[in-house]
């Protein structure tokens, strides 16, 4: 039997790329039952943007993406939770391929690491790949945290684990340790922008430094060594004769010192 789906947005300053996310939902061969924006204190046109479009409009001080899920989904009234980034966009068939396991009573949740790089014409996104060693628009949806990444999941389940726990960059990895199963892989096709200034960049990267590592505070400590200039300098100038990109020598700066600046945060207890 064919299943509800709510899907679910938590959206932060996404003004430039909200409007792209919604329309490529709307063109869904299946139809959702609800798209649920929540906009977490954005500063900008987030939420007159998101108005345009058929959704479910919640606004909340700023408190990250988990809660913000967290939140949605507590508002949902669809079988199956679908959870997506309002810089994402979708193919059509995105949201058939992603719930049809659970729909089957296949799966209890699925995931997919067939993911693009949306914004491949753009040389800091580029430079983005570049960073984790990828040559193409292929985006990092293969490692082993994603593989815990569950974009769509039975509502009773997600309810059962008590929703995400807020952990800021990996806050999304945290329901397969709760439920004690990982999601079904499906072939479920959509793109990803990465951040297109230098300031986006850097901003994402003290959010992804931020993040609590596996050693705790050795993890915190070593991750700010590895991100060290000296370190970044060779790295990138490894990169940009790799790629041909000079400007990925800039783009490992800026991100390493980004990170840097996170991982110490981190070191004072406030995370999130």
């Amino acid at each position: 039997m064919v299943k509800s789906v709510s899907v679910i947005i938590p959206a932060y300053n996404s003004q430039a790329t909200i409007a792209t996310c919604l329309q490529s939902l709307s063109r869904q061969s299946l139809k959702p039952k609800e798209i649920i924006v929540v906009d977490d204190g954005s500063r900008d046109g987030t939420a007159e943007t998101a108005k345009r479009f058929s959704v479910r409009l919640f606004r909340r001080p700023h408190q990250g993406p988990g809660l913000s899920r967290n939140f949605g989904a507590h508002h949902a009234t669809g079988d199956i939770l679908v959870f997506v980034d309002a810089d994402m966009e979708f193919d059509r068939q995105f949201l058939k391929f992603l719930t049809r396991p659970i729909s089957s009573g296949k799966a209890r949740g699925t995931w997919s690491g067939n993911e693009w790089v949306k914004n491949w014409y753009h040389h800091w996104a580029r430079c983005a790949n570049f960073y984790h060693w990828r040559g193409s628009n292929k985006m990092v949806g293969e490692s082993t945290g994603q593989k815990e990444v569950f974009r769509a999941i039975l509502k009773k389940d997600f309810d059962r684990a008590g929703g995400f726990t807020p952990t800021g960059y990996t806050d999304d990895w945290t329901l397969a340790d709760k439920l004690g199963f990982v999601p079904y892989r499906t072939p479920a096709k959509f793109f990803h922008s990465h951040p297109e200034t230098i300031t986006k960049i850097f901003s994402h990267a003290v959010w992804v430094g931020k993040r609590p590592y596996k050693l705790g505070s050795w993890g915190a400590i070593w991750a700010a060594f590895r991100a060290n200039a000296v370190f970044s300098l060779v790295w990138g100038s490894l990169k940009a004769v790799r790629f041909v990109e000079a400007r990925m020598v800039i783009y490992q700066l800026v991100y390493d010192l980004g990170l840097l600046i996170g991982a110490l945060i981190s070191l004072t207890g406030r995370r999130y």
